[in-house]
Order: C-alpha cells, then sequence, then structure tokens
C-alpha cells in the first residue's frame, strides 16, 4: 500500500512514525542526535520533512528506538524509499501554486476525499472542456494549458492507483445551474453534467450530493473546502480554496479540521439523497440543453 500513496503522504506517515517513536522512548531530539552522534538539526529537519533520510541513518534510528522487528523495520525502510520517489507533479513547479502541489501531494495518496464547492464543478470531476472554459483567467495561453493538464493528470493518477481514494462531493445547486461555456460551446455544461452523472452512477467509490436552493442558507457559503483521509494513522489534511496565493491548508491536530468535518456533516444533512441529487443533475443538463 506504501508505495501507492505517493512521496508526500509516504514522507508523512513515516515522520509521523519515527516522532511517535521517539517521543514512547521518553527522548528528546538534541538526546537522540547525541547518541546518534548527529547534530540536532539533523534529526529536525528528518522529523520536520525538510530532509530525505538514508537508510542507513534510517536504520540507526530504529535501533536507537529498540525496533527490532524485521517486518516493522522494512515497512518504515519501504515508506523511506517511496518518499524518495519522484513526484509527478513535480514537473509543474515555478508554474503552479507551490502549496496547491502540496495538497495535490496529500490528495494523491488519500483514502478518502470529501469536498464542497458552491459555485464550480470541482476539478476532479471535470472534463477536459470545462477545465478549458474554467482556465480561460489565466494570463498567458501556456498558463492555461498548465492548469488544465494539471487537472486531467490528477484524474488519472487517482484512477490509476490500486486502491482508488473513496470520493464524496457536495455541490451546491448553482454549481449545476451556471452556464459555464455558453459563450463557446453551449454543450460543454450539460456534457458535463451528464459525465458527472454517469460517474456516480458507475462508479462505487463515488459519491455526490446536491444541496438544493430550497435548503437556503448554509455554511458553505464561506466557501469550497476539501477534507484528506488517509490510511496509516496520518492526521486528516483540510483545504481551503482561494484565489491564487490565498489558499489555506492545516495539517496536525489543529481544531480546524474537527470543525470542518462537522460542517460537512451538516451540509450533507441538508443535501439532496444521491438518486435525488443525480436526477436533479440530469434535469439540469436538460434544462441547459434547452
Amino acid at each position: 500500500m506504501a508505495s501507492d500513496q505517493g512521496p508526500i503522504v509516504q514522507s508523512a506517515l513515516l515522520r509521523s512514525e519515527l516522532v511517535r517513536l521517539r517521543r514512547e522512548k521518553g527522548m528528546t531530539q538534541e538526546q537522540v542526535a547525541s547518541s546518534l552522534e548527529w547534530s540536532p538539526s539533523k534529526l529536525i529537519r528528518v522529523e520536520g520533512g525538510k530532509n530525505s533520510i538514508t537508510r542507513t541513518d534510517l536504520q540507526a534510528l530504529l535501533m536507537t528506538y529498540d525496533v527490532t522487528s524485521e517486518s516493522r523495520q522494512e515497512r518504515l525502510q519501504a515508506l523511506a524509499r517511496g518518499a524518495r520517489e519522484p513526484a509527478w507533479w513535480n514537473k509543474y513547479k515555478g508554474e503552479i501554486d507551490d502549496m496547491f502541489l502540496t495538497f495535490v501531494g496529500y490528495s494523491a495518496g488519500a483514502s478518502y476525499i470529501r469536498h464542497f464547492h458552491g459555485t464550480l464543478i470541482p476539478g476532479l470531476l471535470q472534463t477536459r472542456e470545462y477545465a478549458e472554459v474554467m482556465s480561460t483567467g489565466v494570463v498567458s495561453e501556456t498558463a492555461r494549458s498548465v492548469a488544465v493538464r494539471v487537472r486531467m493528470q490528477r484524474q488519472e493518477e487517482l484512477a490509476r492507483r490500486e486502491t482508488p481514494p473513496r470520493q464524496f462531493y457536495i455541490l451546491d445547486e448553482a454549481v449545476i445551474r451556471r452556464h459555464v461555456g455558453i459563450g463557446v460551446d453551449p454543450g460543454i455544461m450539460p456534457a458535463q453534467l451528464n459525465a458527472i452523472a454517469d460517474s456516480a452512477e458507475q462508479r462505487d467509490d463515488l459519491t455526490i450530493r446536491v444541496l438544493p436552493f430550497s435548503a437556503g442558507a448554509h455554511l458553505g457559503l464561506y466557501g469550497p473546502f476539501t477534507l484528506l483521509e488517509f490510511e496509516g494513522g496520518l492526521s486528516d489534511v483540510l483545504y481551503m480554496e482561494g484565489r491564487p496565493g490565498a489558499s489555506i491548508m492545516v495539517t496536525g491536530d489543529d481544531p480546524q479540521i474537527t470543525d470542518y468535518r462537522d460542517h460537512f456533516e451538516t451540509l450533507l444533512e441538508a443535501a439532496l439523497p444521491a438518486d435525488k441529487s443525480i436526477a436533479l443533475i440530469r434535469q439540469a443538463a436538460e434544462d441547459l440543453m434547452a
């Protein structure tokens, strides 16, 4: 499973395990570094994800923490190897916001993706034609092309995973009623909606729920957000989407993550059931073609 999660998640899992082992041993970073004749900054960088760790250094840490099980040692070494693997999204560094690429890395290894959006089709559900229209505000043709390629590759890479993540989306009704692309090709949005409906009906790992206008004001009006859940004991990640450079990503035990879990469940209670949501999406597609 480790090699299926991508380098960012494997690195985070390894670091989490190493910190836990050190604390269980009752040792400070300075004490561990001294026992290994390392500088304290070396261990700080390893635990903080600033530096990768070699097989030899990892083995030294595991011996310090009295990890003698061969299977456990190999599992952690496998995580370390995976963390050093090149990521497909690295080729977009310098062209796409760094925080978003880190989020892409976390979502690439998630076991569960929960997402709410109140204005747009989420990137992981977009057709290429919809993505191209939504990228028209990007300043250059090159930047537009990169944005579309990233969205499409995210979808492709998740689909290639041995165990793809369970994806659960709540969409405000405004998302499915807006005729995106009408000035380019009036068929883009109906095709997008039918593609979503088809996928939701055909895939066991995808659920779409629509929050109808009749629900009135709701917590989602504060903005779109994504919650990522992982196997292996890694804490959830919260990503609050904003304008380029204004998005926020929260990790660890931050109470905002719990708050947004509650927000998602509250939105879910107000959303239509899955079958009625799909029916409404199909109807919206027909209405846009009329």
